[in-house]
């Protein structure tokens, strides 16, 4: 019961979001997470001031067909990160909130969407 309010709050923020006007702006502060490179160690990736309202795929781990998903992430920007498990933010999606703690190698993702929270 649980996931299925956390999946229905965050299609909602999602779709919330995109229903917002665009703008050529960015996050503050970093993105930051984890996959199994080509030697089959695990790599750290951080990814600066991404954009605003705009669904970014992790090139390292975009084709399903031939990769494993990124993991670990950690939301440290000043907005709400939802991560998808697939690339174009289609799939299970989870909410990060703004300068959150990192979260366990369990959360798997492939793609990601940076908004700010709506205000009255």
């Amino acid at each position: 019961m649980r996931r299925r309010s956390t999946v229905t709050a965050s299609l909602a923020a999602f779709a919330l979001a995109l229903a917002l006007p665009a703008s050529a702006q960015a996050a503050t502060g970093d993105f930051s997470y984890k996959f199994v490179g080509l030697d089959g160690r695990p790599q750290s990736v951080t990814l600066h001031e991404l954009p605003s309202r705009q669904c970014v795929t992790l090139p390292e781990v975009a084709d399903p067909g031939s990769s494993e998903p990124a993991f670990a992430p950690h939301n440290d920007t000043d907005e709400w990160a939802l991560v998808f498990t697939g690339p174009d933010c289609e799939g299970d999606s989870w909410t990060l909130r703004p300068h959150g703690r990192p979260t366990t190698d369990a959360l798997k993702l492939r793609s990601v969407f940076l908004t700010t929270p709506v205000q009255d």
